[in-house]
């Protein structure tokens, strides 16, 4: 069975910073790259980054790269997402999913069919 939860988002001031954690099932998280999505209000769901089942590569959306970090913990089938530097357009809900399909499109959230609850994270300036 699919289990996905997403912790950690809240309101914060533009250029804090929050710890985002997704808790998986151990099948739906050993052996996959985790990935994390967000949908900001209005706007279609978007790629944020993703880590291979090692942690050894990692991948950034446009512009994330130097302000987000991505890691895993395989021992607890977690995965987090750092987030510093935060600003207002990161405000949207933020969603972790597994590439259980192995899918050579894992950044395109079409491929999951499956979603948890997500984490709602709010920026103010």
């Amino acid at each position: 069975q699919v289990q996905l939860v997403e912790s950690g988002g809240g309101l914060v001031q533009a250029g804090g910073s929050l710890r985002l954690s997704c808790a998986a099932s151990e099948g739906t998280f050993s052996g996959y790259t985790m990935v994390w999505f967000r949908q900001a209000p209005g706007k279609e769901r978007e790629f944020v980054a993703s880590i291979s089942w090692r942690g050894g590569i990692t991948y950034y959306g446009d512009s994330l790269k130097d302000r987000f970090a991505i890691s895993r913990d395989n021992t607890k089938n977690t995965v987090y997402l750092q987030m510093n530097s935060l600003k207002p357009e990161d405000t949207a809900v933020y969603y972790c999913n597994a590439n259980r399909r192995k899918s050579d499109s894992w950044m395109i959230p079409g491929e999951y069919d499956y979603w948890g609850q997500g984490t709602q994270v709010t920026v103010s300036s």
